[in-house]
């Protein structure tokens, strides 16, 4: 059984997912940590469907891997926390 990976060639502090418990490889924390979310909100600034479409794919990997993890809390974690309605500048 291979031991948990973070995404390879990340820079120190850019908060990667390690999987498969998910978890961030900086702080810790349940991944996407606050500092997480916060980089995504301001690269992905101006285009919400494709942070959006990440996040989903992060939130289906993690559902596989987490696979005794309630889904609500899961969906939450991933994409709830995503503000709605249109981007101001």
């Amino acid at each position: 059984m291979a031991g948990p990976t973070a995404a390879s060639g990340s820079p120190p502090g850019e908060h990667v997912p390690v999987t498969p418990a998910w978890t961030c490889g900086t702080c810790g924390d349940e991944w996407p940590c606050a500092t997480k979310r916060d980089l995504l909100l301001s690269e992905y600034r101006v285009d919400r469907a494709s942070l959006s479409v990440y996040l989903g794919s992060c939130l289906a990997a993690a559902t596989a891997d987490l696979a005794a993890a309630p889904v609500r809390p899961l969906r939450e974690r991933f994409i709830g926390w995503l503000p709605r309605g249109p981007v101001t500048s």
